[in-house]
């Protein structure tokens, strides 16, 4: 009897885990390029759902619905960008979660403010923000043996980065003052480390924002692309309007090299310095038309 009690003990402490197992831990990204840095830190030890993942829709149209708000309840971290790009996910974290829930606002680990151009993404200092935040949350979460393997992610993601960092400051050695332009602010901090030098940016901020341009607004722009005076049209390649698509005929015209972006992550592009090192790419080869 005494060797049946204690099997039957066994067995119920073999099928009830005395602690959650790291699988079972969940983290949320509003935006997919924050997701995949996710993965890349936690790796198997964490189911990753991203929430925006389609480079063909506006994020700025996004809806959510029951199942994103699911997600979100049952999520134990959850990033989102802030800065208003994302208000949905505010939305959806006021309605409550699970307990301990931790809540990650991209935009404060760079210290952005409210009116800050909201695609921080393209900042070459965000991701290692949030990589280094992410390990320091799991860590608290983990074993000191996981909090190692943590670590040794990091490492590997900052060291990902490199390749980026050395575009980067090759571009910049050469282009650096560089006047640009674009239709809306999405690459707007990588112009900024690259050196160039960003023109109509009150245009962009009204397309951004859906308003529409002022007269001299537009006959700014439409000037800094007859006169070539930009050397380079950027452009939102997920979101185009007959404005917008204006400016990029005018740019074709005269000549003016014209490079898209994205605001989510393309499918083909499957880790987030992989996708900027071909948007530095784009770059690099506008540069070479510009040079001709």
């Amino acid at each position: 009897m005494k060797l049946f009690a204690i099997l039957v003990i066994l067995s119920v402490y073999s099928l009830t885990p005395l602690v959650a197992t790291p699988a079972d831990l969940k983290i949320v990204a509003a935006e997919n390029f924050y997701g995949g840095v996710a993965q890349q830190i936690a790796g198997k030890d964490a189911t990753v759902t991203s929430i925006l993942t389609n480079p063909n829709q506006d994020p700025h149209e996004f809806t959510s619905n029951a199942a994103t708000a699911k997600s979100v309840a049952d999520a134990d971290i959850v990033i989102y960008n802030g800065l208003s790009y994302d208000p949905w996910m505010e939305k959806l974290l006021a309605t409550g979660g699970k307990s301990g829930r931790i809540v990650i606002k991209v935009a404060d680990l760079i210290g952005a403010k409210e009116g800050d151009n909201p695609h921080i993404w393209y900042d070459p200092q965000t991701m290692p923000a949030l990589a280094a935040k992410l390990v320091k949350e799991l860590s608290l979460k983990e074993s000191d043996v996981l909090s190692n393997v943590y670590q040794k992610r990091l490492a590997d993601f900052n060291a990902s980065m490199k390749l980026e960092l050395d575009l980067i400051v090759d571009i910049k050695a050469k282009a650096s003052g560089v006047e640009v332009t674009a239709t809306e602010p999405v690459f707007g901090y990588m112009c900024d480390a690259l050196g160039f030098k960003m023109v109509n940016y009150d245009f962009q901020l009204k397309v951004m924002n859906d308003a529409e341009p002022t007269a001299d607004e537009t006959a700014a722009f439409e000037k800094s692309l007859t006169s070539r005076s930009a050397k380079i049209l950027f452009y939102n390649s997920q979101v185009t309007d007959p404005t917008t698509e204006r400016m990029q005929q005018i740019a074709k015209k005269a000549g003016i090299p014209i490079v898209g972006v994205t605001e989510t992550q393309p499918v083909d592009q499957k880790e987030y310095v992989g996708w900027m090192v071909h948007e530095l790419g784009e770059v690099q080869d506008a540069l070479v038309v510009k040079s001709h």
